[in-house]
């Protein structure tokens, strides 16, 4: 029982196979890095090619390993071999649905690192501690994930919760994955900052961007940037908060502001923030190129996807929604613990029927 060299459908480990084969003899080249762009671009296909092998190895390895334990188990008619096997089975079943869920995330960045801001919105109280609330929930479901997080940047409220934070996820297709994310979350709970226990609603919303690639060039004037130092605040010990190592950029053209106090360094901090920057700068010119796009086609779709896309209802009912694909559970603790994969994967094959209508 092995896997197919040519599975259809896109699967086909055999073209993989060719193309890493090509790719390695392009890195050979000595005057590979005579175009440093060019190289960079091979060297991240490389890496792509080589994921994508070891989903299909891995997958070959558990249905091998079931079929020799089918057989052994039909030999020795053992019921727990048996057992084994369908453990084996249900693993590959799963390693399929990811490879299946991969081949969606298409994008030019899909690949890349993601750096995600969280902002309360309208709630008050009730929305600062919402945001630390998705916070906590996305950096559970990064660890489920097998990503790493660095918060850059947490401001905490000024009674409960937080003002903003900033957090990379990094790790193959962080960024297609947690940009299904991106929108406004709505919450409905009985407040615990009401004294008199009645039901409130509160917002946040979430951002996404992919982190940019060196060989992406974004132009930045250094007298199109304000650079301010502080001393950062919460955790961090008394060398955080008696520093001035904490740093806000300001593009003053757009207007667009971040900073990082997560750490020690000043340096260290200036670069994150400016990675950010990047980030962004690249990010808002890319969404209004598509706004321009869409509305020469009369077609807002895309650009609204985003918006408003999910409730999580504490009270009267434990309920989560999806407003964009009808998926729901009523299971909140369980998302709010990081199971969020259901909703990506859903959210994803919505996109991807969407683009597939799009003429």
């Amino acid at each position: 029982m092995s896997v197919s060299k040519s599975s259809g459908g896109g699967f086909d480990p055999a073209r993989l196979r060719l193309r890493l084969e090509a790719l390695e003899a392009d890195i050979a080249r000595p005057d590979l890095w005579d175009d440093p762009d060019q190289a960079q671009k091979v060297l991240r296909e490389k890496s792509g090619v080589d994921r994508e092998l070891q989903v299909f190895e891995q997958l070959e390895s558990y249905l091998d390993d079931a079929e020799v334990l089918l057989d052994l188990a039909t030999e020795a008619d053992d019921q727990a071999t048996r057992d084994e096997a369908a453990e084996k089975l249900s693993l590959a079943d799963a390693e399929l649905a990811e490879a299946e869920l991969r081949r969606l995330l298409g994008g030019e960045h899909d690949t890349s690192n993601a750096i995600v801001s969280i902002n309360p919105g309208a709630g008050g109280t009730d929305a600062c501690d919402w945001a630390e609330m998705l916070l906590r929930m996305y950096l559970r479901w990064a660890e489920r994930r097998g990503f790493q997080s660095q918060v850059l940047d947490l401001q905490a409220g000024d009674e409960a919760g937080i003002k903003n934070a900033t957090v990379t996820f990094s790790g193959p297709y962080a960024f297609g994955y947690t940009n299904a994310e991106e929108g406004v979350h709505r919450l409905v709970r009985i407040s615990p900052f009401d004294s008199q226990s009645r039901r409130h609603t509160a917002f946040a919303s979430v951002t996404v961007t992919p982190e940019i690639d060196d060989a992406i060039e974004i132009e930045l004037d250094d007298k199109d940037l304000r650079i301010d130092t502080y001393r950062s605040g919460g955790a961090g010990g008394q060398h955080v908060n008696k520093t001035d190592s904490a740093v806000r950029i300001t593009h003053l053209p757009s207007g667009l502001v971040v900073q990082c106090q997560n750490e020690r360094s000043q340096h260290k901090n200036r670069s994150s923030a400016m990675k950010v920057l990047r980030a962004r700068l690249y990010d808002k010119a890319r969404r209004e190129h598509e706004e321009e796009l869409a509305q020469a086609r009369g077609d807002q779709r895309q650009i609204d996807f985003g918006s408003q896309i999910r409730s999580y209802t504490l009270h009267p009912q434990q309920r989560v929604k999806d407003h964009r694909t009808g998926v729901e559970t009523g299971n909140v603790d369980a998302v709010l613990e990081g199971d969020l994969d259901t909703f990506i994967r859903a959210t994803l094959l919505e996109r991807a029927r969407v683009a597939g209508e799009d003429p």
